[in-house]
This record gives C-alpha cells, structure tokens and sequence, in this order.
C-alpha cells in the first residue's frame, strides 16, 4: 500500500467502532490500539493498527513522539454566534436572581437578541471566529452552530449567512442549525410571529440550505408543546431535521413530543425524570448533556448515570453561549460530564465523539476507522485518559482535520477572519 502520510509515535489509538449511536452498556465499548500507526490518503484513513503490522509506504511519515490519539471531537450543541454580553446577569446571579426571572424581567437571551440585532454581520463572524477556533483547539473538528440570537427572519438569515462565511474560513467543519428560541414577549403577538417562521423562516431556511435542522426551546418561559409541534412540523416538511432544548427548567411536554416527532436529539434534560428514561432508550433520539450549564447555572445536572443504564445513548456538548455555558472546550465538557453526570471516561469518549456525530445526523465523524475522514485529536500526554482527566489545562496537542494539521495557534487568532 502506498499512502501520503504515515502517522507513527502513537501510544495509544482509541476510538468507537462502526457507526453510531452506542446506546447503554455499548457506550463503554472503544478499542484500544497501543503502539499504533495511521495512514492517511486523499484527506481519510486508509490503514489503522499496529505500527509493526504496517508494511506499505509513504510519502511523508509524521512522529508524534509517543502520544495518545482519540478521534477529531464533536461539540452537537453550541451558540457560538453572538454579540455583547451578560456580564450584568451574571452579577445578577450572584446576587441571588434565577436565570428564568432574569429572562422574565427582560435580561437573558432578550438583552443578546438585542445586541446581535444591531451587529452587522461582518461583525458577528469577527467574534465568533476566536470562539470557533477556540473549541477547535480543544479538540473539536466537527462543531454545530445555533443561530436564535436573531428573533426576526431577517436576523436569523443574518446569523446563519455569518455561520456560512465561518465555515469558508476554518477548516472545522461547521454545522447550522435554525434555533427558534424565545417568544415575543407580548402574548398577543405569539400566533403572528409564528406565522411569520413557519410560513417565511423556515421554507427560506430550507430553500437557501443555510440549514440542516431547526430546534426550539421548550420550557415554561419559553415555547409551549402545541407551539413547538407546529415549528417543528413545519420543519420536516421542508425537508429539516429536528432538535429540541427540552426539560432544562421544567417538564411540560417538550420531551415527549421529540420523540414522537422523532428529533435527532434533545438537549439539556436536567430535570428529566426517571419514568422517562425508557421512552428515550426506545427511540432513535439522542440525549444530549450540557454539564457547562450546571456548574454556571448551579442548577441540578442531567441524569447522565440513569439514562445511560437505562439504555439511551448519551452525547455531550458544550452550549457554548453568553449566559448559561461561557464553556469554550469541547474537552472541558467532556471532563465535567464525568464529574457531573457521572460518565466514565470511555462513555465520556463515546459521548463527544460517535454519539455527538449521531446527535447531529452525521455517520462520517467522530471515529478513527478506515474509509473516514481522517480527523484525529494528538492529546499532550501517552494516556488517552488524560483527555477527561485534566482540569484547567488543553490536554490536546494536535488537531488534524481531513489529514492535514489544523492551524490552531496564536499566529491565526492573531490574524483573524479574512
């Protein structure tokens, strides 16, 4: 065999076999190659195993110098596109206002929809081009993107156009996604704005590609059931797949609508319920943790433990966003949802690699596997471990994306978007 790259010096490979989900006890099974090689050809793995196995050639051979090697990370949850901040929420917080009474009296996503309205959209993919390539140095080679920051149709259009020029300026592969967040505060302009999405929005969403699925938070200040049924309806009859923020604050139905309409995932769960558990394992949906949330919010963190013995496939995810997860590493998220949640490590790996690509609707990511885009994490140190173990510090080394080393230095923070 003749390749481009042989990659050698590897301690350990490790990696999900076959495409996901892994569900339940599966969620444990990774292969574990010690003293490893890869080879790369045309952007995909071509050979993966023992570098003692390998007999064919190559044109260039990369030594890693005896580290650890997990599969190219998935972040399947983020808000990386906007503008201003909440640092007076967070001083609100700390002074004892909830996050739901802070969104009540008009701070919260409010205060952010304001602010990424007035931002043209050249500014919008200034700031978020550091966010992206932060948790592209964490580890990330596939990140979704939420737009929901935008309320109105032309501003949604805004966010997800400056998503696209993004994806033209990294080399992370870039997934958008439609976000209807929060109503109009007036409740009676509720039906008329969701005139506005399903008959304008989404089917100019859909025409233009500049999404692939459309989400809705469901929670008591935010979108009712009956409400997301009609959104999220109209989405898969314009050919979107479907996501749901659901049981973050309380349960009123979102959940099980999900799943009767057959999301790709729901998101957040915090408070979802142990009788609801085998509904989850019995469907093809996804659920996907965000434990940045609990340690910023303070609230009680998702069930991880009891769903994934109750036989759901879990992902994780950062939630990357102003006011409830300012997390920018894929790996940090992956390393508190083994605090958090109580993940092992090897359900941690699972849960930000096969499972996460799962959550998104995707089979070619987040796997070490011949015949696959060759996206591959170089971790600092021999034990792939490392990756959940270390707090306060990027386990990763090395981010390669379609076979080639990802820039991920100061150099292009320092030179931005282009």
């Amino acid at each position: 065999m003749n390749v481009e790259t042989l990659i050698t010096g590897i301690t350990q490979v490790v990696s999900a076999q076959g495409p996901g989900p892994r569900r339940g006890v599966a969620m444990s099974d990774v292969v574990c190659i010690e003293n490893a090689a890869l080879a790369i050809d045309q952007g995909r793995f071509v050979w993966v195993g023992r570098a003692e196995d390998w007999h064919g050639q190559a044109a260039s051979v990369v030594d890693l110098g005896g580290r650890a090697v997990v599969p190219g990370l998935v972040d399947p949850h983020t808000h990386a596109v906007w503008a201003g901040d909440r640092l007076a929420d967070f001083a609100l917080r700390t002074s004892g206002s909830s996050y739901e009474e802070i969104l009540a009296g008009g701070g919260g996503i409010r205060s952010t929809i304001g602010a990424t309205q007035s931002a043209t959209q050249e500014k919008l993919v200034a700031l978020a081009f550091p966010r992206l390539l932060a948790l592209m140095e964490s580890g990330a080679t596939v990140i979704e993107v939420k737009s929901g920051y935008g309320f109105t149709p032309s501003a949604e259009i805004k966010m997800l156009e400056a998503i696209r020029q993004l994806q033209a300026k990294l080399s992370v592969r870039l997934v958008p996604t439609l976000l209807i967040h929060i109503p109009p505060p007036e409740a009676h302009k509720r039906l008329s704005y969701l005139d506005q999405i399903t008959s304008e929005l989404i089917p100019e969403v859909a025409n233009t590609a500049l999404a692939s699925a459309v989400d809705i938070f469901v929670d008591r200040e935010a979108w009712q059931a009956d409400e997301a049924e009609r959104v999220l309806s109209c989405a898969l009859l314009n050919g979107l797949a479907i996501k749901m923020h659901a049981e973050q604050f309380h349960s009123i139905g979102g959940l099980e609508l999900a799943l009767e309409l057959g999301a790709l995932s729901v998101d957040h769960l915090e408070v979802c319920r142990s009788d609801q558990y085998p509904q989850l394992a019995a469907s093809n949906t996804l659920a996907t943790l965000l434990p940045g949330v609990t340690l910023h919010l303070g609230i009680p963190s998702a069930p991880g433990r009891g769903l994934i013995d109750a036989g759901v496939a879990v992902a994780v995810g950062t939630d990357l966003n102003p006011g409830s997860s300012p997390l920018f590493s894929i790996s940090a998220a992956l390393a508190l949802a083994v605090r958090l949640n109580g993940l092992s490590a090897e359900e941690a790996l699972v849960a930000g690699t096969v499972n996460a690509a799962a959550a998104l609707g995707l089979e070619n990511a987040g796997r070490i596997e011949a015949g696959l885009p060759a996206d591959f994490v170089v971790l600092k140190g021999r034990d792939w471990r490392e990756l959940v173990y270390l707090l306060g510090s990027n386990p990763v080394e090395e981010v390669w994306i379609a076979g080639s080393k990802a820039r991920t230095n100061a150099a292009q923070r320092m030179e931005g978007p282009k």
